[in-house]
């Protein structure tokens, strides 16, 4: 798998929203309207850590398991990413940006898949910028939150993680992070929920 760093924008994963787009000669926005899950991921430095399992980041473990998962459902899996900021990834494959943890922008911009048919999940090591202000914007979700959890299971994302699902009634999924292999299984599996 080819992954992109900051600043390189011509990978497209088969099976993105851009490759469906692209060979049907069709929209982003009208590709949308099949997508049964709108996942967002941490692209924060802390996602450089490389105890992914074959001493990888957790960054490229995780678009490993993307685009295998984009691969499977084709047209299916919205991608977006965040740090410093969020921006959606058409191509499939998120943007690292490396910087912190801005949760809320996360969460703002899965707010145009609210209250539909999209499954919104979120992956992370849960350590956001602003927790109490992360948890005021997930308290104004109609729609569940899922979040998979991919850090130090010593730290405190674990949790937060876990009360950002339960204030909207999402399910936590906890991974350790050496098992990130498992990401495609855990979305897969929340997906069909």
């Amino acid at each position: 798998m080819n992954t992109r760093k900051a600043g390189s924008n011509n990978q497209i994963v088969a099976g993105s929203l851009g490759a469906v787009a692209r060979k049907n000669n069709t929209s982003i926005a009208m590709g949308f309207m099949g997508v049964k899950a709108f996942v967002m991921v941490d692209v924060s430095s802390s996602m450089d850590t490389p105890d992914a399992g074959e001493n990888k980041s957790r960054y490229k473990a995780a678009c490993e398991q993307l685009e295998r998962l984009q691969n499977e459902m084709p047209g299916e899996i919205a991608v977006g990413a965040f740090s410093n900021n969020a921006q959606f990834s058409p191509s499939g494959v998120p943007l690292h940006m490396g910087g912190m943890t801005d949760m809320v922008a996360a969460l703002q911009m899965m707010l145009m898949a609210d209250n539909t048919d999209i499954r919104l999940v979120l992956i992370s090591d849960g350590e956001p910028d602003n927790e109490s202000k992360t948890l005021s914007v997930a308290s104004k979700f109609k729609s569940k939150i899922d979040t998979i959890f991919v850090g130090d299971e010593t730290g405190p994302g674990r949790n937060f993680l876990r009360k950002l699902a339960a204030a909207t009634g999402g399910i936590a999924v906890v991974n350790k992070t050496q098992d990130l292999g498992l990401l495609s299984e855990n979305l897969t599996k929340l997906i069909a929920a």
